[in-house]
């Protein structure tokens, strides 16, 4: 029976999708052979239709909690659907659907144009799906025909043809879909090679088929094979001319590189440019401030640092193609391989030291700004180069540090904006030095606590070095100082004597008293999540400060840890990260 296009309606299209997607996710793994062959298309298909399901979910369960117990409406739903499509957004797969299913969202949670009786639910999915796609293709850096953009456009021009109600025009979508997908290998040497379809246009069609059922309440003719060539599947961890995958398979970049971001839209238009000049695979997609950002690179630091400097980046997931392929077990059931996440950064921590008198595998050099941070970055056996108050360290004195830990090899932590170059400079002249360096961007003291709380010296280092990045770009950093003079802020005027609550370097809150600016900067930076609060204490401040910011924690924020360093540092009052 045909169902108008209405908020129950979506969130039975979700669950059809999710559960289609259930049945055909093994099948979509095994295909996927474009852009890289990782075999687990299918998988972040489901996983990013599993995270808008449960915003709809949560949507509905909101409105039959209040008050006034009432129902969604259908823009509540569809843009829930596309809030969590975007933060549950998964490879390069998912990240454009999450893309195109916010570009349906724009225009049904508009409805009907006024005085236009055309306008209609029919119509209203027609220019839906029409609007996807124009998204979708702003949002990917480089479009590529044969793969799921060909597959949208083929569905919004079938949508286009039909006549009829929305279910009509919702199956006619579906089968122009279908079609395309079946022609996908005659689009791309890459499929036609391995003689399957598009992964990714194999997921869409699915999702697709999902809204078709949802709205005439009847199941769609099912796709074709897998292998319309009848060409063998492609095996996951194979590229596409069938050699075994070394790295990144086919050849090339090494890592993917996912994180969502909070920036503004010029921010954004820069981030774009700077990454696409670092790999491939591009695609950024989101809006109003929230975007997710989806990249492959052989430098995985330089791909996060890129979002430190557009905003902040957090949720971030580094996936090392070299592992990344999947391998059936006799079960049948997947194994992902191993993608760089945050571990638990209350983990044990290896020494990075070898036998006595042996070379060291592996260092970490620390620039600190007190004696507190400085023994607590020796205890955990990195070599901490102490700052003096109005001194920054010059390189130099970086390279005497990387000469001391006597390490092959060697990563540094310059804590500090200011000390990046310094850094680099001293990284170049130990590589010169036979020693391989690596500078993570770390712009806080908090930052680098983060990152040396993940370092493990048992794996490669490129993974320590991605481990630890991510660790630092999760991180949120304030710090709380006392204006010297009279000056103008970003949060306004300040007076000699003012607290000021600098939030990511910029001050965002002017107070008078050192704690309670301190419980509103925390408050800021709690709003948007976080996991554990660092506060690092400068010389001076008393206990009774700390104890009463851990009180405002546990009482305002659930679930939320509190760790607290006696870090000395003589000019900065206090340090806050949040993770």
């Amino acid at each position: 029976m045909p169902h108008t296009l209405d908020a129950d309606a979506v969130r039975n299209w979700c669950g059809l999708a999710l559960d289609a997607l259930g049945r055909a996710r093994a099948d979509i793994d095994a295909i996927n052979v474009y852009p890289v062959a990782d075999g687990d298309t299918g998988t972040n298909l489901y996983l990013t239709v599993e995270s808008a399901a449960r915003a709809v979910d949560a949507a509905f369960d909101g409105h039959a909690a209040s008050a006034a117990v009432s129902r969604p409406t259908l823009a509540d739903v569809v843009r829930a659907m596309a809030h969590g499509a975007l933060i549950g957004a998964r490879g390069n797969s998912g990240t454009i659907l999450a893309q195109l299913l916010r570009g349906m969202a724009d225009v049904l949670a508009t409805g009907p144009v006024e005085g236009n009786p055309g306008t209609g639910e029919a119509d209203g999915l027609r220019r839906a799906l029409r609007r996807a796609v124009d998204l979708a293709y702003l949002a990917v850096a480089h479009p590529v025909e044969g793969t799921v953009l060909t597959v949208a456009v083929a569905a919004a021009e079938g949508a286009e043809r039909a006549t009829g109600d929305v279910a009509t025009v919702a199956r006619s979508a579906y089968e122009g879909a279908r079609a395309a997908l079946q022609a996908t290998p005659g689009q791309l040497d890459v499929l036609a090679r391995a003689g399957v379809v598009d992964a990714g246009g194999y997921g869409l069609v699915t999702v697709l088929g999902g809204l078709a059922e949802a709205l005439s309440g009847e199941a769609p003719a099912a796709l074709a094979p897998v292998r319309p060539l009848g060409g063998a599947l492609a095996t996951a961890g194979q590229d596409p001319a069938g050699c075994p995958a070394d790295g990144a398979p086919g050849g090339g970049p090494g890592f993917e590189v996912i994180y969502l971001l909070e920036a503004d839209d010029t921010a954004v238009a820069a981030l774009r440019e700077r990454l696409d000049a670092l790999g491939d695979s591009l695609v950024v997609v989101g809006g109003d401030g929230l975007w997710n950002v989806h990249v492959h690179v052989d430098d995985a630091g330089a791909a996060v640092e890129a979002g430190i400097q557009a905003g902040r980046p957090y949720r971030i997931r580094i996936t090392h193609f070299g592992g990344a392929a999947r391998k059936a077990d006799a079960d049948g059931q997947d194994r992902p391989g191993p993608a760089v996440v945050l571990p638990d950064r209350t983990g044990a921590q290896d020494s990075m030291a070898g036998p006595r008198g042996e070379r060291a595998t592996r260092a970490v050099v620390a620039v600190v700004p007190g004696d507190g941070l400085a023994a607590l970055c020796a205890e955990a056996g990195a070599t901490a180069v102490a700052t003096r108050a109005g001194e920054p360290p010059a390189s130099g004195e970086l390279v005497e540090a990387v000469r001391r830990a006597d390490a092959r090899e060697v990563v540094l932590l310059p804590n500090d904006t200011e000390l990046h170059h310094t850094a680099a400079a001293a990284a170049a002249q130990a590589r010169a030095e036979g020693v391989r360096a690596a500078v993570i961007p770390t712009r806080s003291a908090v930052q680098g606590i983060a990152a040396l709380a993940v370092h493990e010296p048992g794996r490669s280092f490129d993974e320590d070095v991605v481990a630890m990045t991510s660790a630092a770009g999760a991180t949120r950093y304030a710090e709380l100082a006392v204006a010297e003079r009279q000056s103008w802020t970003m949060a306004g005027v300040c007076q000699a004597g003012d607290v000021l609550g600098m939030i990511d370097g910029d001050v965002a809150v002017i107070g008078s008293e050192l704690a309670a600016t301190a419980e509103t900067v925390l408050d800021r930076m709690l709003a948007s999540g976080g996991e554990m609060v660092t506060l690092v204490l400068g010389a001076g401040l008393a206990d009774e400060v700390a104890e009463r910011l851990e009180r405002h924690v546990r009482e305002g924020h659930f679930a939320v840890d509190t760790v607290v360093y006696r870090g000395g540092q003589p000019t900065t009052p206090l340090i806050i990260g949040v993770e």
